[in-house]
């Protein structure tokens, strides 16, 4: 099912960040990126933790996808990203712990960021077709990730439930401030998919 809509999204048309339909396309991050990473990330708290540049370079050296999406027309300008981790990765993050005691059969969201003026474009549905793809080339059969319950992110949750994932516990993190949805979508089968 998610290799399906996976290839369906990543074939569409899309009105690219400037207005006009453009192909939008993932590509794998540079260090030369970061300087975007961490604005866009720094734009989109709290929907995702405030880092600073030394810990978002250290995360994308240990992404096993560390990917962007640019529009053809400005291939270096990073438009969204998203950072996922393999399990067993050296990643102290207490949400990926949390996955990590259930199951070693996975490949965990640590973060995707879509710039303000982007969103509706289909650039998170792009980036996830790259996670699933990414899981299901590294031989997983799950993808993990979390969303904020409180402060309420609702757009994510309803985001992530047109994507297949669905709700499998909650967690209070940032000693409490912070309580995350833990989500899971399951992969099919080759012979499925």
């Amino acid at each position: 099912m998610h290799n399906a809509r996976s290839a369906a999204i990543v074939q569409e048309s899309r009105r690219g960040v400037y207005g006009r339909l453009v192909p939008l396309q993932t590509r794998a991050l540079t260090p030369d990126d970061l300087p975007q990473l961490l604005a866009l990330n720094t734009a989109a708290v709290p929907a995702v933790n405030e880092v600073e540049r030394e810990t978002l370079g250290r995360l994308v050296e240990l992404s096993h996808l560390p990917v962007g999406v640019v529009d053809d027309d400005a291939p270096a300008k990073v438009v969204g990203f998203a950072l996922a981790m393999l399990a067993d990765a050296p990643y102290e993050s207490e949400n990926y712990r949390w996955f990590s005691k259930r199951t070693k059969d996975f490949l965990y969201v640590d973060r995707i960021v879509v710039a303000d003026g982007a969103r509706g474009h289909g650039i998170g549905q792009l980036l996830y077709a790259a996670v699933f793809e990414a899981a299901r080339a590294a031989g997983q059969h799950r993808v993990f990730c979390e969303v904020n319950v409180e402060p309420p992110n609702p757009g994510s949750m309803r985001f992530h439930g047109r994507l297949g994932f669905t709700e499998i516990g909650q967690q209070a993190t940032k000693g409490g401030t912070v309580i995350v949805a833990m989500l899971e979508a399951p992969l099919p089968s080759q012979a499925q998919a």
